[in-house]
C-alpha cells in the first residue's frame, strides 16, 4: 500500500508539473524533482534550490506564477510555514488574479499529499508496535485482574499452611475464580465456541455452514453468546432431527448478531434455553426462537457491541478540505473568465454533488455530473472548460481503468475540439486539455490516499484487536492448564489434611505450601509477567515478529551460556531494536547476531531500512538502554552505512549464574 500511495503522489504531482513543462518551461521538471526529494527528506537546501528553480522559470521562460505553488507547498510542510504567505504575496505582484488562484491551489493540494502519505508511512511502520502495545497493556490488565482476587486467596492459603490450619474454603474459592477467569477470558472470543460447535454437529452427521462476521473482541456480550450457542447446538444434538444447520455471526452498527438455523424440527418449548432470555433481555438484547421463510428452526440473539465506530481519520478530513478548496478555486476561476455571476448555481451544484458523494460515486451523481460539465460548454465556452476535471476524477474513482481511460480521453477530446472551434490560440487549448486530466488526477490521488489510510488503520486496528484477543485466550488456556490442575491439587490436599491427625496433616500441609509457591509462579506466568528475559526467547520472538512484518530475518547466536543479568539486559536491547525496526525504518531484511570473546558478549542488529535522517541518541527507549548497559560496565553503539542501520550492544560477560 505504501509503494501505490507513493506512485499516486508522484502522479499527481507531475501532472501539476507537466502543465508548465509543456507551456515551455523546462526548470518544471527540476521544479518536479525537487519536490520529490522534499517529500522523502525534509530539508531547507532543497527548498531553496526549488525557489531558484521556480522564480527563474518565471523570469527566464515567462511561466504562470502558478508554479510557484510548490514552493509555497513546501513551506507550508515545515515550521516556517507562514514564509508561503511571502510566497504568495510575491505571485499576487507577478501576475494577474487567475494563476495565482492555480498557485494557491498547488500549495494546498502539495500539503495535503504530503501530509497523506507522512499518515500512511506511519500506520503502517506503527501497525505492529501498537499491537505490541496492547498485548502489553492486556498482559498488565490481566495481572491487575488475577492479583486481585486469586494473589489474595494464595496468600491467605499460604498463612493458614504455616500455622498448620488448612484453608479448604479459601482453596475452594480460589479454584472457582480460575475457572470462571478462564471462561470470562475465552468469552472474549466466539471463534473458539463456534469450532467447537462446528465440531459437535459435525460429529452428530449434521452438515455444518459456519459464517464469521463479527469483530473481537466481544466484551461481556460473548459470554451470553457462547452459552444461547452451546445451549442451541445441544439442543439440536439432542433431537437429532436436523441434517442441516448453517451458524452466523455479525457486528452491525454496534449490535452483536448470532443465528443457529436448522432444519430440524421446532421444540414444543424453550426450555431449554432455561433462563437464557431473561439474561439477553437484562442485558439490553433479543433472543427470539421460531420458523424463518426458508422453513428453517431460528434461534436468533442480538447484543450490544462493546466497540465503538472509529472517528473519521485525519487524511478524510484533510481530503475533503483540500477537494472543497480545489473546487471552489477552479469555480472561482471559471467565474473570472465568465466575468458574470450566471454560472455560480450550477458551480455550487457541483461542489455539492462531489462532497456528498466522497465515500462512493453513484451511477445517478455521475450522470448528473457529466450533464452539469459538458452541457453549459455551448452556454459559458471558454470559461466552462475548466469545469471539465470535475468529471474526469469521479470517473477515475467510480470506473475500473479500462473503462475510465477511455472516457477521461473522451472529455479532453471535448476540450480540445471545442478549444479549436471557438477559436482559442493552441497553447491555451493544450493547457486547457492537459488540466483537465490533472484536476481528475488530483481529485483521484486525495481519495485514493484517504481510502489507503482508512485501510491502513482498520488493518492496525484489527490486529491490536486481535492480539488482545490472542492474549486472553492464551491466559485462558494458562488458567487451565497451569494454575487450574495446581489449585485443585491445592483443594485436594487441604480437604484431606482436615480429615488426619495433626502430624499426618503437616506434611499434607507442607505441601500444600509448596503447591501454593507454584501456584504463585503459574499466576506470573498466567499474567505475562517475567522477573528476567531469555536472549534465545527474545530472539525467536524477534524473528516471529519480524517475520510477519514481512522483513526477512537472519539470526546467528554464538553467546553461549550467559548470566541471568546479561541476558535481561540484552534481551531489553534487543526488544527496543526491534521496536525502532519496526516503528521507524522500511527494513527488508534484518540481522541479528551474538558473539563472545575476551571476556565481552556483543550483540548487534541491522536491518537495511535506514533513515536520512539524524540517528536519534538521546529517544527515550537508547537513554534508558545506554543507562543500563552502562551500569553493567557496557555500552550502546549506533552507526548507519549507507541504507543499513546497526545497533549494537557490548556488555562483559563477567561469571554467568546458570538458570
Amino acid at each position: 500500500m505504501q509503494t501505490w500511495a507513493k506512485w499516486t503522489v508522484l502522479l499527481v504531482l507531475a501532472g501539476l508539473a507537466g502543465v508548465y513543462a509543456i507551456a515551455g518551461s523546462p526548470l518544471a521538471l527540476a521544479v518536479l524533482g525537487l519536490q520529490v526529494l522534499f517529500i522523502r527528506r525534509r530539508s531547507w537546501w532543497l527548498i531553496v534550490l526549488q525557489a531558484v528553480a521556480a522564480y527563474g522559470s518565471v523570469f527566464v521562460f515567462d511561466t504562470s506564477v502558478g508554479i510557484l505553488g510548490f514552493v509555497a507547498g513546501s513551506l507550508l510542510l515545515t515550521r516556517s510555514w507562514p514564509l508561503a504567505l511571502v510566497v504568495t504575496g510575491s505571485a499576487l505582484l507577478l501576475g494577474p488574479a487567475d494563476p495565482v488562484i492555480s498557485m494557491v491551489l498547488i500549495a494546498l493540494i502539495v500539503y495535503g499529499l504530503a501530509t497523506m502519505l507522512d499518515r500512511i508511512q506511519e500506520v503502517t511502520a506503527a501497525r505492529l508496535s501498537l499491537a505490541m502495545t496492547a498485548a502489553a497493556e492486556e498482559q498488565l490488565r490481566i495481572a491487575a485482574e488475577l492479583n486481585k482476587s486469586l494473589g489474595a486467596a494464595l496468600d491467605t492459603i499460604a498463612a493458614s499452611a504455616r500455622k498448620g490450619t488448612p484453608d479448604v474454603e479459601s482453596a475452594r474459592h480460589s479454584l472457582s475464580e480460575a475457572r470462571a477467569a478462564a471462561v470470562g477470558y475465552r468469552a472474549m472470543s466466539l471463534a473458539p465456541e463456534l469450532t467447537t460447535a462446528k465440531g459437535m454437529l459435525i460429529a452428530a452427521g449434521i452438515a455444518t455452514d459456519v459464517r464469521i462476521r463479527h469483530t473481537e473482541p466481544l466484551g461481556p456480550a460473548g459470554a451470553l453468546l457462547a452459552t444461547v450457542l452451546r445451549e442451541a447446538v445441544t439442543e439440536i444434538v439432542r433431537r437429532r432431527a436436523a441434517s442441516r444447520c448453517v451458524i452466523e455471526s455479525a457486528t452491525e452498527d454496534g449490535t452483536v448478531r448470532l443465528s443457529i438455523a436448522h432444519d430440524g424440527t421446532p421444540s414444543a418449548t424453550d426450555e431449554f434455553l432455561a433462563d437464557l432470555p431473561a439474561q439477553v433481555a437484562a442485558a439490553g438484547g433479543t433472543l427470539t426462537t421460531g420458523v424463518d421463510d426458508n422453513a428453517q428452526v431460528l434461534v436468533e440473539v442480538a447484543l450490544p457491541g462493546t466497540t465503538l465506530p472509529d472517528p473519521p481519520a485525519l487524511s478524510s478530513k484533510l481530503s475533503t478540505a483540500v477537494l472543497a478548496a480545489v473546487l471552489v478555486g477552479f469555480s472561482a476561476k471559471a467565474l473570472l473568465l465568465a466575468g458574470s455571476w450566471w454560472p455560480l448555481p450550477l458551480l455550487v451544484v457541483i461542489i455539492v454533488i462531489h462532497l456528498r458523494s466522497i465515500e462512493g460515486r453513484h451511477p445517478i451523481a455521475l450522470i448528473v455530473m457529466g450533464v452539469l460539465t459538458l452541457a453549459p460548454i455551448p452556454v459559458f465556452e471558454q470559461a466552462w472548460l475548466v469545469t471539465t476535471g470535475f468529471l474526469t476524477g469521479p470517473l477515475l474513482l467510480a470506473l475500473r481503468l479500462r473503462a475510465a481511460v477511455p472516457l477521461v480521453a473522451a472529455v479532453m477530446a471535448v476540450v480540445g475540439v471545442t478549444g479549436l472551434v471557438i477559436g482559442l490560440p493552441y497553447p491555451l487549448v493544450v493547457n486547457y486539455t492537459v488540466s483537465t486530466l490533472v484536476t481528475g488526477l488530483v481529485i483521484y490521488g486525495l481519495f485514493t490516499l484517504a481510502r489507503l489510510d482508512r485501510e491502513l488503520s482498520a488493518a492496525r486496528d484489527g490486529l491490536a484487536r486481535s492480539v488482545v484477543v490472542e492474549e486472553r485466550l492464551r491466559a485462558a488456556r494458562d488458567l487451565h492448564d497451569l494454575l487450574g490442575h495446581t489449585l485443585a491439587a491445592i483443594l485436594l490436599k487441604s480437604e484431606l489434611a482436615r480429615r488426619l491427625e495433626p502430624e499426618r496433616a503437616r506434611a499434607e500441609l507442607d505441601d500444600v505450601l509448596a503447591m501454593t509457591e507454584q501456584a504463585m509462579s503459574d499466576l506470573r506466568t498466567v499474567s505475562g509477567e517475567r522477573g528476567r528475559l531469555s536472549l534465545a526467547g527474545e530472539a525467536d520472538s524477534a524473528r516471529s515478529v519480524l517475520a510477519a512484518a514481512g522483513i526477512e530475518v537472519t539470526l546467528e547466536l554464538g553467546h553461549g551460556r550467559l548470566g541471568t543479568e546479561v541476558e535481561t539486559t540484552l534481551g531489553a536491547v534487543l526488544r527496543e531494536a526491534v521496536t525502532n525496526v519496526l516503528r521507524h525504518s522500511s527494513a527488508r531484511h534484518c540481522a541479528i547476531s551474538t558473539n563472545a570473546r575476551d571476556g565481552e558478549v556483543r550483540m548487534a542488529v541491522r536491518n537495511d531500512g535506514a533513515q536520512a535522517k539524524p540517528i536519534r541518541r538521546g529517544s527515550a527507549g537508547m537513554g534508558n538502554l545506554t543507562t543500563r548497559l552502562a551500569e553493567m560496565d557496557g555500552r550502546l553503539d549506533l552507526a548507519r552505512d549507507g541504507e543499513w542501520f546497526e545497533l549494537a550492544a557490548t556488555v562483559p560477560t563477567r561469571s554467568w549464574v546458570p538458570a
